[in-house]
């Protein structure tokens, strides 16, 4: 019996795209499927950690979470308030501003600090073989040596959790738990032709007043895909496209001299947000009103 050859040859080339991707390290991976932005600073970190003796991989699974400050327990987008109390106290509430104050010469106070979140990478291979679940937390509990019923075990829970649930109308959601399934993520969305934006902080400050300078920059049109990490026991990227979304590049300037190149995403359409929502307590504005703009943390990206 003949066979076509066009069939066989295609199957082929199929299997050998696949055999490559499935051998390719992160770093390359990323290069091959986002070849015109290189990968920030803040992921390649995550991915060189030592070898962990307990489960025989080549990367730091941690027994402990390092819990981070307000920022990293609820995500800026969908960060919430139950009183005038909780508003005053919570330091994210500096970060939200209004899109017409986006300008040169305004000034707001900020803090810039390191990531306490230093949970590392897990290769895709590898994380397949980890159940992500509620139904799994025993087992989870289990795998990375966490105490059923401590904050780390109530972190990992909360996560998952959040992960699980839908996201708010016009919403595009999605939890990457590795690398590579970010990555495949971003291109389902944008294609691969993209720019990766983070915060660029070159040292810590102290809480203080910041100018905004020149160079004010709009990236992108609305197509606007941000990825934020959560807190977990390895790395994993709450990744979600919104609708009526910009994204700018802004210099800032501290009162002592520092300079910190940050991203700022702006949300034109809020209608769909709840009223409780910690921007427009802060901000005294009604869901679907003005538009609402917010910094990025070091460990989220932004990707237009």
């Amino acid at each position: 019996m003949k066979y076509p050859l066009q069939p066989i040859v295609s199957f082929l080339l199929v299997v050998l795209l696949v055999a490559t991707h499935a051998a390719l390290s992160p770093e390359l991976y990323w290069k091959s499927m986002l070849p015109t932005t290189p990968m920030p600073k803040s992921i390649t970190d995550l991915l060189h950690p030592a070898v962990n003796a307990r489960s025989g991989h080549s990367i730091t699974i941690r027994g402990e979470i390092e819990i981070g400050d307000g920022g990293h327990h609820c995500q800026l987008e969908f960060c919430y308030a139950d009183s005038e109390t909780k508003v005053q106290g919570n330091p994210n509430t500096a970060l939200f501003f209004l899109e017409k104050d986006l300008k040169v010469g305004h000034r707001m106070n900020l803090v810039f600090k390191k990531t306490s979140n230093q949970a590392s990478s897990l290769p895709r291979e590898v994380v397949k073989s980890i159940p992500f679940s509620s139904s799994k937390m025993a087992e989870i509990l289990n795998e990375f040596a966490v105490k059923p019923g401590s904050i780390n075990a109530e972190l990992m829970k909360n996560t998952i959790k959040f992960c699980e649930e839908s996201g708010i109308k016009g919403e595009e959601k999605y939890c990457a738990t590795s690398l590579e399934s970010m990555v495949d993520f971003i291109t389902s969305k944008l294609g691969r032709h993209v720019e990766a934006l983070s915060t660029e902080v070159v040292k810590e400050t102290k809480k203080q007043e910041y100018k905004i300078m020149h160079g004010v920059k709009k990236v992108g049109g609305t197509k606007v895909l941000v990825c934020h990490k959560l807190n977990y026991v390895y790395a994993v990227f709450y990744c979600h496209k919104i609708k009526n979304t910009v994204t700018y590049t802004v210099s800032l300037k501290g009162a002592d001299g520092s300079r910190v190149k940050d991203v700022s995403v702006c949300h034109r359409d809020t209608s769909q947000w709840n009223p409780k929502h910690l921007a427009l307590q802060m901000l005294k504005v009604k869901p679907g009103s003005v538009p609402i703009c917010h910094f990025l943390f070091k460990d989220t990206f932004a990707r237009v």
